[in-house]
């Protein structure tokens, strides 16, 4: 066992976080910025890359910081160390409505497939690479682009989802579509690819894109309902300030109902 053992609970329904329990010398690694609480007595230390066996040399630590610039993150990261004797926890906290999602590497073949910001932590050990698209298509035209989170390891890693999450075990040979920003990951053995909508109305009025992505089994996929980016377009496009169009609030009043119900702001 490379990876350390770790316990996890995860708490909540549409707003989770994940409570993780340290055994003496025991680490988990986390995103920057999905840190919430943690006990007395843990040790927090910023570190150059992922801090697992593959960043041993600083040209390896170099080269996985750089590889996690690809993927949009940060070059460091935070890892927490219980340095007493006895048990300790720290937890840790999705930055948006949804799900945390725990995935065991020992059974998923010792990889897994993810969005570029679907990492939330995972057990010292663990390595946070990248997975290069090797079709010109699939990078161009797939949503996540050329590049996705690649986990490795024999430990425990945690990733969120936006809205609800559904679950499916492809059989060989077995094809789910799906809109292409709803991935959050699949198993090193699902085939990811893309496959045009087809038809002319589907394509300039379906509103739902120009290509589908297609999960080829077998593995295990994950789907999530409301991806980040779906949501902070609505949000924008509502937003007055930003140049979009007030929604209301459902009155026939309008903008005058705003100002009687006290929503005041210019």
């Amino acid at each position: 066992m490379t990876a350390h053992e770790i316990d996890y609970q995860i708490f909540g329904e549409e707003m989770q976080y994940v409570e993780i329990e340290l055994d003496p010398q025991e680490g988990v690694i986390a995103e920057a910025g999905t840190f919430m609480m943690m006990e007395d007595g843990i040790r927090m230390e910023t570190i150059f890359g992922d801090g697992s066996k593959n960043d041993s040399s600083l040209l390896n630590k170099v080269f996985g910081a750089g590889k996690r610039l690809l993927t949009g993150e940060s070059m460091f990261m935070t890892v927490f160390y219980n340095d007493i004797v006895g048990k300790k926890k720290v937890s840790f906290a999705s930055p948006y409505p949804g799900k945390i999602i725990p995935i065991d590497l020992t059974k998923n073949g010792g990889r897994f497939i993810c969005q570029k910001d679907a990492f939330l932590c995972a057990a010292k050990g663990v390595s946070i690479g990248i997975e290069f698209s090797k079709k010109l298509g699939r990078g161009l035209f797939g949503g996540e682009g050329f590049i996705m989170q690649k986990l490795e390891g024999d430990g425990m890693a945690f990733v969120h989802a936006g809205g609800t999450t559904f679950k499916k075990e492809l059989h060989p040979g077995e094809k789910l579509k799906v809109d292409t920003g709803c991935i959050i990951g699949f198993d090193h053995t699902v085939n990811y690819d893309i496959e045009f909508v087809g038809g002319i109305k589907n394509t300039i009025f379906g509103g739902e894109g120009v290509f589908f992505a297609t999960l080829s089994g077998p593995g295990t996929v994950y789907i999530q309902s409301l991806p980040f980016s779906r949501l902070s377009k609505r949000v924008l496009a509502s937003a007055p300030q930003m140049g979009g169009k007030d929604k209301g609030e459902g009155s026939i009043l309008g903008g005058l109902g705003d100002l009687l119900d006290g929503d005041n702001r210019f």
